[in-house]
């Protein structure tokens, strides 16, 4: 669909949450039901100048960058032997909730057919 845009998109744009976006377009006249909706490009434009000549605040502050990278299990730090993790308790099984029976005996090999 070209010169339509998604609410969520022109506010990840313009910096701001899509309930701003959402708020400051019903201000403007038009009907948007949610982030999802799409607007069309002379709505985009009329929004992204109301919004442009209007600086908040929030907007004016800079985001902070996200992390670097998280660290993998593999670069884990080895602990030291005598602090070793325990493994987990064993969790129960059908056979050991109360009130249920168990899975029962193997069957055997089947005895010969008669002839």
């Amino acid at each position: 669909m070209p010169g339509k845009a998604r609410v969520h998109e022109l506010a990840k744009e313009l910096g701001v949450t899509s309930k701003e976006v959402l708020n400051k377009l019903k201000e403007l006249g038009e009907f948007v039901k949610s982030a999802s909706s799409t607007v069309e490009a002379p709505v985009a434009r009329r929004l992204r100048d109301s919004l442009g000549a209007t600086d908040s605040p929030k907007r004016s502050a800079p985001r902070p960058a996200p992390p670097a990278s998280r660290p993998s299990p593999t670069d884990a730090k080895p602990q030291p032997a005598g602090e070793q993790a325990r493994p987990s308790a064993p969790v129960p099984g059908p056979a050991a909730m109360p009130g249920r029976p168990g899975p029962g005996p193997k069957p055997g090999p089947r005895p010969p057919a008669p002839k």
